[in-house]
């Protein structure tokens, strides 16, 4: 099982998309709950970073049965990140993962821009370090660009189903066992991923971040189980197109395909050890 922690309002409404799933114990921690439960902690609001930085919770109590893997999601425009780093501080001793949530920076401007890059930065910093285990960046602008037509209503939920759906289905490919095919396991230094959807039929990639620089590249295909019974040529094809692909000894190429009584559908991961700039778009 795996503890899931919102830290902040929209982090948490991404948090609770994981409840209906047995396998995942959800924390919810923001300034709109209404009160503290078992598993959520209503956070106080202040006027400035240095205020949240001097009042970060004391959260142990709450956190008292949290599970050894930890995925922890931060919206980096979002006030209540300025607690991120005192949270984590009071769980370090568990294996965390990192999920960045970048908003479109070009349209945020003063307080709020400081804090997401204060906050972008460190993160990835401490995690290069080998402090946490994995940062994964989310761009709500390459969400949408990768999704296409997104309503205004129900904007963020549309983009919040995208991310836990990415999130969910990379921690099962962690733990089910492929049809065939084996992904790597990503060089120690390279902690910073990226995820983007897979169009199975060409490999193409629709990244939800553009990494800077890709080092470790895994692709997760999910085929129908009635294409993997049948199609003779399948992997063949498969094969043939990962190869076209850009690699060298600093980019590396692996995948895995599994069986899925759905249709088509796939996910990429990118690792690389170097920090993401400020902007990207």
């Amino acid at each position: 099982m795996i503890s899931i922690i919102g830290i902040g309002n929209g982090a948490s409404a991404i948090a609770r998309k994981f409840k209906d799933i047995s396998q995942y114990d959800v924390y919810e921690l923001g300034s709109s709950l209404e009160e503290d439960t078992p598993q959520s902690f209503k956070l106080k609001s202040f006027s400035t970073p240095e205020e949240y930085d001097e009042n970060t919770p004391d959260l142990k109590k709450l956190f008292k049965n949290l599970k050894e893997h930890v995925q922890v999601f931060i919206v980096g425009t979002s006030y209540s990140s300025n607690y991120s780093l005192g949270i984590l501080q009071q769980i370090k001793s568990h294996k965390i993962d990192i999920f960045y949530v970048k908003p479109d920076i070009e349209l945020v401007t003063g307080e709020r821009k400081l804090i997401e890059n204060v906050t972008f930065g460190v993160l990835q910093e401490y995690t290069r370090s080998g402090v946490f285990n994995s940062f994964t960046v989310f761009s709500n602008l390459e969400i949408e660009r990768s999704i296409g037509d997104v309503p205004i209503k129900g904007y963020y939920d549309t983009l919040n189903g995208s991310i836990f759906a990415a999130t969910h289905y990379l921690n099962y490919f962690m733990h089910a066992e492929p049809e065939i095919g084996q992904v790597a396991k990503p060089a120690e230094i390279n902690r910073i991923r990226s995820i983007g959807i897979l169009n199975v039929k060409n490999l193409e990639e629709k990244w939800f971040f553009e990494l800077d620089v890709q080092r470790d590249l895994c692709y997760y295909l999910c085929i129908n189980e009635e294409r993997l019974a049948q199609e003779g040529l399948l992997h063949r094809k498969i094969v043939d197109a990962l190869k076209k692909k850009s690699s060298n000894a600093f980019r590396k190429l692996s995948y895995a395909i599994y069986e899925t009584p759905h249709n088509d559908f796939g996910y990429v991961v990118a690792h690389t050890n170097a920090i993401q700039r400020q902007n990207n778009s």
